[in-house]
Parts: structure tokens; C-alpha cells; sequence
């Protein structure tokens, strides 16, 4: 089996051990809150503008697409939702704090690096595979993760967002799972010490 198949398939869950680091070194000193809340409410952001352009095709078990997306977020970086985890994830090592939040914080972005690193190889694969030099100029393009301060406005069938509630509801999931964080975190500073 191919470990870049796996990771895609289980990456809503493969970050599951990082956030139980992440709670039992947690501290929450308030000088950490003024970046991580922000941090994690524009990661969040990036998701919902991003599920707004590639809708319930996000939530896909199997790597491909039937349009490629290139517009909203797709056309400053080809993988925002990804970008959003990071961010999101950041944040919430930020909000976490405690006395290894630095090194936290590298863990867990190593940790995306190598998973989303796998992830993406395989998904610009696949994509090449299907779109051939219309993802090639688009890869060119656009910048893998970090986003671009352009806008790119090359080819591709452009793809009319959904409304914001629409966004809303197909994210309900990790919407979820961050309020559930966010508790499970305050309960355990409360409670453990």
C-alpha cells in the first residue's frame, strides 16, 4: 500500500495523537491566547472560503477531481485547506501554551510538513494525470502552500462560489471538532494541573 494513499484516506484522523500532545502539555498562560485565538479563527476562515470554491469534494476518501479548481483561494495557493489546518492547528498549540509551546509548535508543524508533503505528491500526481497542461500552468502558477499576492487568472472553468451558510454546514465537522478541542482544552487546564 501506498503511505500517501493512506495518509490521504485517514487524514482526518491522523492528526488525532497531535492533538492529544498538544493537550497533555497544555498550560494556557494568556500570553499566548492574544495569537492563537486570531490564528485560529483565520485558519478557519481559509477553510470555509475555500469550501465555499471546492464544496463537499473536500471530504473525498479517493484522490482526484471532476473540475479542476483554480478560483477563490485556489488561485492564490493550490492546497488552502491545508493551509487552514496548519493554521488552525498553530493556533490551537499557541492557545494550548505550557512550557514546551515552542517545541510544540515545531512538532506540529514538522508534522504537517511530512503528512501534507505525502498528501500533495500523490494529489499533484493524480491531478496531472487527469487536467495534463492545464494543471501544468497552474502549477506554475500558483503557489503550493504559501500563498501568492497575486491572484491568478488563467484558464480553467471558473466556479461560482457557494453561500457562506452553505460553507458553513459542509465544515460542520471541523467546526465540531475545534469547539470540541477548545473544551476538552479548558477542562483540562481546570482540572489538571
Amino acid at each position: 500500500m501506498d503511505l500517501r494513499d493512506f495518509l490521504f484516506r485517514k487524514r482526518s484522523y491522523t492528526p488525532i495523537p497531535l492533538a492529544l500532545v498538544i493537550l497533555y502539555f497544555a498550560g494556557m498562560e494568556k500570553n499566548f491566547w492574544l495569537p492563537g485565538i486570531p490564528l485560529i479563527l483565520l485558519g478557519e476562515w481559509v477553510r470555509l472560503a475555500s469550501v465555499r470554491y471546492a464544496g463537499g469534494r473536500i471530504r473525498t476518501r479517493k484522490v482526484g477531481a471532476k473540475l479542476l479548481c483554480t478560483t477563490g483561494p485556489f488561485a492564490r495557493v493550490r492546497n488552502p485547506i491545508y493551509l487552514g489546518n496548519i493554521m488552525i492547528y498553530s493556533g490551537s498549540v499557541l492557545l494550548a501554551g505550557g512550557k514546551q509551546v515552542w517545541v510544540m509548535l515545531v512538532v506540529t508543524l514538522l508534522f504537517f510538513v511530512v503528512q501534507y508533503g505525502l498528501i500533495i505528491s500523490l494529489e499533484e500526481e493524480t491531478l496531472g494525470r487527469l487536467f495534463g497542461d492545464e494543471y501544468d500552468e497552474y502549477i506554475k502558477s500558483v503557489p503550493r502552500i504559501i500563498p501568492g499576492l497575486k491572484r491568478w487568472r488563467g484558464a480553467g472553468k471558473k466556479v461560482s462560489p457557494a453561500s457562506w451558510s452553505q460553507a458553513v454546514k459542509r465544515e460542520k465537522r471541523t467546526l465540531q471538532t475545534i469547539a470540541i478541542f477548545l473544551v476538552v482544552l479548558a477542562i483540562r487546564v481546570q482540572l489538571v494541573p
